[in-house]
């Protein structure tokens, strides 16, 4: 596919996209299988938790349309700044990079965040993604800080 024929089309998740966020959800590091996605995306949408886009090529409700990456933007209210949407998570197939598709994703998120009545969207990124790092710089994104992530099970 080269990046001139292909057309790019975006559209809510729906469940029996599960498998393919999957898949996807391990090309980005982090493997889940796809009964498991399926529980994590019927859990964003009970709790409706932002939204869940996915990307394709052609018409996105064609039954054969290959899932070619996905967004998750969720609101973000705390109360030591103002609100702001915040990029979840944001991958596309090795298969289907430099397509235009992230750049498709991440349109779609932004807008959802505008109609959410937000004015601000944040990425995070791990500091080894140096590619998505210059991807959201050309998308007008900025650096703003480096921080640490810490987990604890409870």
């Amino acid at each position: 596919m080269s990046r001139e024929s292909v057309k790019i089309g975006v559209r809510a998740a729906r469940a029996d996209d599960a498998a393919a966020l999957a898949l996807l959800s391990g090309q980005l590091g982090y493997p889940v299988g796809g009964v498991e996605m399926a529980d994590r995306l019927a859990r964003v949408r009970a709790q409706r938790v932002g939204e869940v886009f996915v990307a394709s090529a052609g018409e996105t409700d064609a039954a054969d349309a290959e899932v070619l990456g996905w967004t998750h933007v969720v609101p973000r209210l705390q109360l030591e700044e103002a609100p702001f949407a915040e990029l979840a998570g944001l991958i596309v197939a090795e298969s289907a990079r430099g397509l235009g598709v992230g750049a498709a994703l991440l349109a779609a998120a932004e807008q959802w965040a505008r109609d959410a009545g937000f004015a601000l969207m944040r990425v995070r990124s791990n500091v080894v993604r140096e590619r998505a790092h210059r991807f959201y710089e050309r998308e007008g994104y900025r650096r703003v800080k480096v921080q640490g992530v810490f987990h604890k099970s409870i």
